[in-house]
C-alpha cells in the first residue's frame, strides 16, 4: 500500500474537521508560523492535536510507509495496554482508514494512531542540554533505572528502547512512546517487526527474538551509559553521538578492542556502577537478563553535592495540587518556599512574599503587563525562564541572598533597563540574560564581566555576549566552551574568530546571527550541539575538520545561504535535520546522504 507525503498529511490536518472520521473533534495544534505542530520520523508523522472541549491534548500519527501486520499488532497492543496504570506507557488506540488525505495514491482513505500526548522533551534532548550537570544524570540515570525495573516485571516489551524513545517530562518522569515494534503475550511465536536500533540492541538479536526480554540488553547498555556520563561527562564528549550514547554497534561486537568500554574500568569504585557494568556484560554474553532480578537495576536515589537552590525550582503536579493562593492569584507552595506560579494577567508592582525561597521555572513567564518586581532577600534561587517575556517590565532588583539564577531568567524582557548581578551569585546556568539587550552589572567575584561579554570565573566558558553592535569577536585563548544561547541573535556579527583551546560549542550557541558570514572551526572542537548555527542565513560555507564527533539536531538548520560543507572523518554521528534548508548542490547532498542518512536533511 502507497501512502501520502508528510506535506499532502499537513493539509489533510489544516481541515481535520472535514478529513477525520471519528476522529473529526480535534483540531491540530499550531507551531509559531501557524503550521500544525509536528514531528517526523523513519515511518510516520506525528501531530499535536486538541479536544477543544475538555482541552486534552493528543499525538496523532499518521504513516508514511508500510509495515506489514501493522493494523493487527496495534489492535492486540492496544488490547494490552487499555488496564495497565503506569505513567511509563500511554494507552493508544488504532483507527482504520480514518484520515482522508488528496494525495496521488490509489487509496484516499488511510488508518492513523491515537495516543495521549506526552508533555516535555525527548531524552536524548535532555541528555544534550543537561550532560555536563552530574546530579541531573545521576537523577535521570535513576529514573530510567526505576522504569527498567517496572518494565522487566511486566509480561510485555518496549521492543525498540533508546534515549529517542523516551519522553521526559517537565516533573522529570519518564515516559515510554513510539511502540511500532512491542510485543504482548498474545504476539507469542511471531516473528519481530523489528531488530530495534543497531547502537541500543544486541548485535546478535533477529527477528525470531520476540519476547518479554528484547528490551533487557538495551536497558543494560543506556543504564550503564548514564550512570558513566553522570560521573565523568567528558566520556560523551569522546566517545558519543547525537542519536546514541556511549556505545556503537562495533562496541558490542568487539568488546575487547572498545575504547569506550576500556574507559569505564576508571569508574569501578562506585558500586552502583559495578552493578550496572555486570548486568550490561551479562546482557552482552546472553542477550538477556532472564534469571537477574529486577531490583538489581535500582541504585541509591543521587544526593547531590550542589547547593539546594540547583535542584528546587521544577514545579510538581503535587505541589500545584496543594499550593496556596494569595489575593493576587499568585500560587505558593505548601510550605511558603516555593512561588510556584503567576496569573499571565498580573499587573503593577509584585512583591515577593517573605520567606520564598525559590522562584520556580516559568513563573512570571508570560506576564506581560507586569511593571516591577520587589524580590524578598529570602530568595536564594531564580528559575529558568522565570521572568520570560515579561515585555513590560522596568526594574527588577535581585537581592544579596540570591545564588542561582536559571537559563533564560530574564529573555525578551525588552523595556527592563539594567541588571545587577549580586555578590551572592555562585551559579548562572546557561545564558540568563540571552534576547535582553539593557545594561548587566556584574558585582559577583565568580564571574568575569569584561567589554561586554560575561565569562566564568577561570574565562573557560563564554555564558554571554552582550555587543549587539559589534562585527566581529575574537574569543579569548583558554576558552573551552560556548553555553547555551551564548551569542544567540547577535544580529550585527560577520565574523567569529574561534582559538584552539575550544573544545565544544554549546547548544543554540550563534543561532539567529543572521550576518555571520563565515567561521573557522578549529580542530580542537569535539562536539557541535543542538541548533548551534540554526538561523545563520549569510553563512556560506563551513569546515568540520579533524577532531570534532557529533553534529547535533538543526545544527546548521536554515542557513540557506551555505552551499559548500567539508566534513571530516572523525565526525560519527549528524543528527536531526542538521542541514535542512541549506543551498547544496545535489551531488553534494547525496553524498552527505550516503554518509549519514536522509535524516540530516
Amino acid at each position: 500500500m502507497q501512502y501520502p507525503l508528510i506535506s499532502e498529511y499537513v493539509r489533510a490536518i489544516q481541515d481535520a474537521s472535514d478529513n477525520l472520521g471519528e476522529l473529526a473533534h480535534l483540531v491540530p495544534v499550531l507551531d509559531d508560523h501557524g503550521e500544525p505542530y509536528r514531528s517526523s520520523g523513519a515511518f510516520a508523522v506525528v501531530f499535536k492535536m486538541k479536544d477543544e472541549q475538555t482541552g486534552k491534548c493528543y499525538a496523532l500519527k499518521c504513516f508514511t510507509e508500510e509495515q506489514e501486520g501493522r493494523a493487527e499488532a496495534y489492535r492486540l497492543i492496544a488490547d494490552e495496554l487499555e488496564f495497565v496504570d503506569s505513567s511509563y506507557i500511554t494507552s493508544v488506540k488504532y483507527l482504520d482508514k480514518e484520515i482522508f488525505v488528496d494525495s496521488s495514491c490509489e487509496e484516499d482513505e488511510f488508518p492513523v494512531l491515537l495516543m495521549d500526548w506526552i508533555d516535555g522533551e525527548t531524552m536524548e534532548n535532555y541528555i544534550a542540554e543537561n550532560y555536563q550537570d552530574n546530579y541531573a544524570m545521576a537523577m535521570l540515570c535513576y529514573r530510567f533505572c526505576k522504569m527498567a525495573a517496572w518494565l522487566r516485571s511486566q509480561p510485555f516489551a518496549h521492543g525498540d528502547i533508546k534515549p529517542d524513545n523516551i519522553m521526559v517530562r517537565p516533573d522529570g518522569n519518564l515516559t515510554l512512546v513510539d511502540y511500532d515494534g512491542m510485543f504482548v503475550p498474545a504476539m507469542k511465536g511471531q516473528k519481530s517487526p523489528t531488530i530495534g536500533t543497531k547502537d541500543f540492541s544486541h548485535p546478535l538479536r533477529t527477528v525470531d527474538d520476540f519476547n518479554e526480554t528484547i528490551d533487557d540488553f538495551a536497558l543494560a547498555s543506556i543504564a550503564l551509559s548514564l550512570k558513566a556520563i553522570s560521573m565523568n561527562s567528558t566520556l560523551l564528549d569522546t566517545y558519543g553521538a547525537s542519536d546514541r550514547l556511549l556505545f556503537s554497534e562495533s562496541d558490542y561486537r568487539t568488546p575487547s578492542s572498545s575504547k569506550a568500554i576500556s574507559a569505564l574500568q576508571d569508574l569501578m569504585c562506585d558500586k552502583d556502577f559495578c552493578t550496572l557494568y555486570s548486568l550490561f556484560m551479562l546482557a552482552l554474553a546472553r542477550k538477556d537478563l532472564s534469571a537477574c532480578s529486577c531490583r538489581l537495576f535500582i541504585g541509591e536515589k543521587p544526593i547531590s553535592s550542589q547547593t539546594i537552590e540547583d535542584l528546587s525550582t521544577e514545579i510538581t503536579k503535587d505541589e500545584l495540587k496543594e499550593a496556596f493562593i494569595d489575593e493576587w492569584g499568585v500560587k505558593y507552595s505548601k510550605d511558603g518556599r516555593m512561588l510556584l506560579e503567576v496569573p499571565q494577567e498580573l499587573k503593577g508592582y509584585y512583591f515577593v512574599k517573605e520567606g520564598t525561597q525559590f522562584i520556580c521555572d516559568n513563573a512570571f513567564s508570560g506576564c506581560s503587563s507586569l511593571t516591577g518586581i520587589v524580590i524578598s532577600n529570602s530568595v536564594v534561587s531564580i528559575g529558568d525562564s522565570a521572568f520570560f517575556k515579561c515585555t513590560s517590565l522596568i526594574s527588577i532588583f535581585i537581592p544579596d541572598s540570591v545564588t542561582r539564577i536559571g537559563n533564560g531568567a530574564f529573555s525578551y524582557c525588552e523595556t527592563l533597563i539594567n541588571i545587577v548581578i549580586p555578590t551572592s551569585v555562585t551559579n548562572l546556568k546557561g545564558n540568563p540574560f540571552s534576547f535582553w539587550n539593557g545594561k548587566l552589572e556584574c558585582l559577583s567575584f565568580n564571574f568575569v564581566y569584561e567589554y561586554g561579554v560575561l565569562f566564568n570565573k577561570d574565562k573557560s566558558e563564554i555564558i554571554s555576549f552582550r555587543n549587539q553592535e559589534q562585527e566581529t569577536y575574537v574569543i579569548p585563548n583558554g576558552v573551552r566552551n560556548v553555553r547555551f544561547g551564548a551569542f544567540i541573535n547577535c544580529k550585527s556579527l560577520t565574523d567569529i574568530i574561534i582559538p584552539n583551546s575550544m573544545t565544544i560549542i554549546g547548544n543554540a550557541a550563534f543561532s539567529g546571527c543572521i550576518s555571520l558570514k563565515s567561521i573557522n572551526i578549529p580542530d580542537g572542537v569535539i562536539r557541535i550541539g543542538n541548533a548551534a548555527f540554526a538561523g545563520c542565513i549569510s553563512l556560506k560555507s563551513i569546515n568540520i575538520p579533524d577532531g570534532v564527533i557529533r553534529i547535533g539536531n538543526y545544527a546548521f538548520f536554515g542557513c540557506r545561504s551555505l552551499s559548500n560543507i567539508v566534513i571530516s572523518d572523525s565526525v560519527s554521528n549528524i543528527g536531526r535535520v542538521a542541514f535542512h534548508g541549506c543551498s547544496l548542490s545535489s551531488n553534494l547532498k547525496q553524498e552527505l546522504i550516503s554518509r549519514f542518512g536522509n535524516k540530516i536533511f
